[in-house]
């Protein structure tokens, strides 16, 4: 059988991921006999040949190490190492976006440092869907280790996209995988099964080893009327759950919601009756770029009411483009025109998707909102929906731009108002669905807060999983799991590392603490120089201020901060000071303590010495 490649091609990993058999209707032997292979009961061979799936015994002591890297505790980064014996493997790699006190930084990524530690001992990555949250930090980590990736076909089209953009693709190992696929990891079987999420090609693992059986869900959701026409593989998941299942991982994002979440489709009938109730106005619609269902029924109810649909932000069109290319988005003939042309329509013959529905600062809807927008220029009338809830901490900066957009007399409609959104993610009817199919020994929540991963293990309880079974984690926490036990192993590294432009890991805490300073209280800057052998002042002192005061205003406080710098100066050769660093030390007290008493403000203090 010849092994299957990328579009790379390389080789997927010597082999490693076996046929799925519900494809195998060119199996003759199978045809013959009449019967039909299913996955769910038969693996291969090395040779080919079918053999009967085995359960494991689950009589091995050795315990099944998960090692949680990031996405506990938070929202994003992503990131779990399972161990067993001499074998390693990781699942998902994502990003974070900055807190507001994170000043200067683009990106936060996990500490890859344990995972590089054991590069030798790790066989491959598997993504469990195409979010940033999942995939963001991937082209980062493949820097510093070169391992193979696993993910299904849009997925692995969407990483192909940044690992491009980082120069990455062509030493890339990218396997795709589908469905029931299972990949081989050392001494790992991981198996992809379908569920429903916010973007298509979704899927949760079922992980096995001979201690036994782990699945992560991952992100989903239990949608019966999904865009796309494939719900949740529930009867596979029950299979499992029948045959023993060890341990169950699974998505908290929503621990906290009563009830089902809704389908999505609900959204299109929204999109429906609000693009009707818009007229003659020109449509815009904000939501995330990676939500590939939402965008293909705005593009549906744009075409059908005869508008032309036009798309802003460039990770959106990036997203679009992949998904148009995969066959993941359907988009009508002449429907779609270049953002350049906006304003050669009239208003009631336009829709704009774009980016922004988090409120980020620059982002396209952000800029429209502070008319700093180089292509469209938000007018009286506009109907603009936000379609996306705001992720916990987002709200002030949406309701800021959700204010200036009217101000500017457009209409907007957010999520409050009308059902224009709704969530990827499982609600607790839904949870409690899925371990009542899984029935898992054990149980660990994760992806989510606090609040979520407690509320999620007060719902396993009341599924009568006992408290003793259930493993609340924090990121750098390791579960040790047997057939008897699951306990807290030796924590690993799991911090975070900050992205400011090309640099990585180069921006620490003292950084940030530093630009918060300067943020808040601005700069001194103190410049003198010094006789090298005897340390007489030669020039100066010379006092600069940035962000600290107007200094045509305050003359009289520089003037004076001078003098307190030029007698520390001296105090310093009358003493037979002439240690720079300890010279650089008192003239910094001397000023910081004078303007503080003038202004109760401690700026930065930046003493420069030259020795001459």
């Amino acid at each position: 059988m010849q092994k299957k490649t990328n579009k790379n091609n390389q080789p997927k990993s010597n082999g490693a991921v076996k046929d799925n058999p519900k494809n195998q209707t060119k199996n003759k032997k199978a045809q013959d006999s009449g019967k039909r292979s299913y996955r769910k009961n038969f693996s291969k061979n090395r040779n080919g040949s079918a053999k009967k799936y085995r359960k494991p015994a689950m009589i091995d002591e050795t315990p099944v190490r998960i090692a949680f890297l990031g996405g506990l505790n938070e929202v994003g980064k992503n990131m779990t190492l399972y161990e067993y014996k001499d074998d390693m493997f990781l699942v998902d790699c994502g990003l974070a976006f900055p807190d507001p006190e994170m000043l200067g930084v683009d990106l936060v990524i996990p500490d890859f440092s344990y995972v590089e530690k054991n590069s030798d001992k790790i066989k491959g990555i598997v993504i469990t869907h195409g979010h940033e949250d999942h995939i963001g930090g991937l082209a980062y980590l493949l820097k510093t280790v070169n391992i193979p990736v696993y993910g299904t076909k849009l997925t692995i089209g969407l990483i192909q996209g940044k690992l491009k953009e980082h120069g990455l693709l062509s030493s890339a190992k990218l396997n795709e995988i589908a469905p029931g696929d299972v990949v081989r990891l050392g001494g790992f079987e991981v198996e992809a099964i379908h569920v429903n999420h916010s973007i298509p090609d979704a899927i949760a693992l079922a992980i096995k080893c001979e201690c036994g059986t782990v699945i992560q869900t991952g992100d989903f959701k239990v949608d019966s009327t999904p865009i796309d026409g494939g719900m949740i593989d529930l009867s596979r998941f029950a299979q499992l759950g029948d045959e023993g299942v060890l341990c169950l991982l699974s998505d908290s994002t929503n621990a906290e919601r009563a009830g089902y979440t809704e389908s999505e489709r609900k959204v299109g009938e929204s999109f429906d009756v609000l693009f009707r109730k818009a007229g003659k106005n020109r449509i815009i619609v904000a939501t995330f770029a990676s939500n590939i269902h939402r965008v293909q029924q705005i593009i549906n109810v744009a075409y059908s009411l005869g508008r032309k649909v036009a798309i802003i932000g460039r990770s959106l069109e990036n997203v679009v483009n992949i998904s148009a290319q995969l066959g993941y988005l359907n988009i009508p003939d002449n429907v779609m025109i270049n953002a350049d042309l906006i304003n050669k329509y009239p208003a009631e013959d336009i829709v704009v998707i774009t980016t922004g529905s988090q409120g980020e600062p620059m982002s396209a809807l952000s800029r429209m909102a502070f008319s700093d927008h180089k292509k469209v220029e938000i007018r009286p009338n506009d109907y603009v929906i936000i379609s996306a809830t705001p992720i916990p901490g987002n709200e002030k900066t949406v309701g800021k731009v959700v204010n200036e957009l009217l101000k500017l007399g457009a209409q907007v409609i957010y999520e409050k108002m009308y059902d224009v959104h709704v969530s990827g993610h499982a609600c607790q009817e839904e949870l409690k669905l899925i371990m009542g199919l899984v029935k898992p020994r054990y149980f660990i929540p994760v992806h989510g807060e606090q609040k979520h991963l407690r509320k999620h293990a007060m719902l396993a309880e009341g599924m009568g999983i006992g408290t003793e079974n259930i493993f609340i984690a924090d990121n750098g926490y390791v579960a040790e799991i047997t057939n008897q036990s699951i306990k807290s192993a030796s924590p690993v590294p799991a911090g975070r590392v900050f992205v400011d432009g090309y640099g990585v890991g180069d921006v620490g805490s003292v950084v940030l603490r530093d630009r918060k300073h300067l943020g808040q209280d601005g700069i001194i800057v103190v410049t003198a120089s010094v006789d090298y052998e005897t340390g007489q002042l030669i020039a100066g002192p010379e006092v600069i201020s940035r962000g600290f005061v107007y200094v045509k205003e305050n003359e009289e406080l520089i003037a004076q901060a001078r003098k307190v710098a030029e007698k520390a100066l001296e105090t310093c050769y009358y003493s037979n000071i002439s240690d720079i660093n300890a010279i650089k030390g008192k003239l910094r007290d001397a000023v910081s303590h004078f303007v503080y008493e003038q202004t109760k403000r401690s700026p930065m203090i930046l003493p420069v010495i030259m020795e001459v």
